[in-house]
């Protein structure tokens, strides 16, 4: 589902901006630019999206302002004892001296204020949690249409399903009057056994009957129905049942046996496919 969310915080010399932007996927991608914030901080930021969004495409663009970067702080005086070790050793060796970023990346020289990363998690957090909050409205009012919508969808598939079952309970005489005209014209006008005949007709009736498939298509519907009007995320199943209501309208259209039934089939997989698309939008 699609949205966007921004949030801003301002505590003492912090200020901490974070943009969310969300787009629809059928799994949850997340992708987070966070500048120089402490790893913590960012595996914060992601355990609160992931808890807030099961799927989309979300973007998290964050800001921190004020302060030094993630609470970084330099030992002057453990720089200074790393250089002198290492252009002595450079020396002895006949090398140039070291440069700025070695004698960084010695341990000790850079240091993180610890006191300051829990105050910039905190306004981090804060700023992500409004933004979160603007997200999850937009959303809620994008599946709202999209909820009407599928329910118009659903209410079709509903009238095609009824459809169905009408002309399914008129496939018996259906069969029983064309096999009467195929047994005449190739009997040549003979009497016809009656016993015979109707024993034929059962069987290819059997061969065509789809009661259980429309109660199975009927049970799926009743529950897409409900997932509409439910609470929480209901995509992952909506994407189930779309599958499942797709193989019972396969099956029906496979023993078809009349023009009209596989019409009504055609229309069917039609409301279903634009369902389909939907739900690949549905949380």
């Amino acid at each position: 589902m699609t949205g966007y969310g921004s949030g801003a915080v301002e505590r003492g010399e912090l200020r901490a901006t974070v943009d969310l932007r969300s787009v629809n996927h059928r799994f949850l991608d997340l992708k987070l630019r966070t500048g120089q914030l402490p790893a913590a901080v960012e595996d914060a930021i992601s355990t609160r999206v992931r808890a807030a969004v099961e799927r989309g495409a979300v973007a998290v663009s964050v800001h921190l302002a004020g302060g030094a970067s993630g609470g970084i702080r330099i030992d002057g005086d453990a720089a200074a004892r790393a250089y002198r070790v290492l252009a002595d050793l450079a020396a002895r060796f006949g090398m140039p001296g070291p440069d700025l970023a070695l004698v960084l990346a010695q341990p000790g020289v850079v240091t993180t204020d610890d006191a300051l990363d829990e105050r910039a998690s905190a306004v981090v957090l804060d700023a992500l949690d409004a933004a979160l909050a603007q997200l999850d409205a937009m959303r809620t009012a994008e599946g709202a249409a999209l909820a009407a919508e599928l329910r118009l969808r659903i209410d079709e598939l509903v009238a095609i399903r009824a459809q169905l079952a009408r002309l399914a309970g008129e496939v018996p005489g259906h069969v029983a009057r064309r096999l009467t005209e195929r047994v005449r014209r190739l009997a040549d006008d003979a009497p016809l056994d009656p016993a015979r005949l109707a024993q034929e007709v059962a069987l290819l009736a059997d061969r065509a009957d789809v009661t259980e498939e429309l109660v199975r298509l009927a049970s799926h519907l009743d529950q897409a129905r409900a997932l509409l009007v439910a609470t929480g995320a209901v995509g992952r199943r909506l994407d189930f049942l779309v599958q499942e209501i797709g193989r019972e309208l396969n099956t029906i259209g496979a023993k078809a046996t009349t023009v009209e039934i596989t019409t009504a089939i055609v229309s069917g997989k039609a409301a279903l496919e634009k369902i389909r698309e939907q739900v690949q939008n549905v949380e």
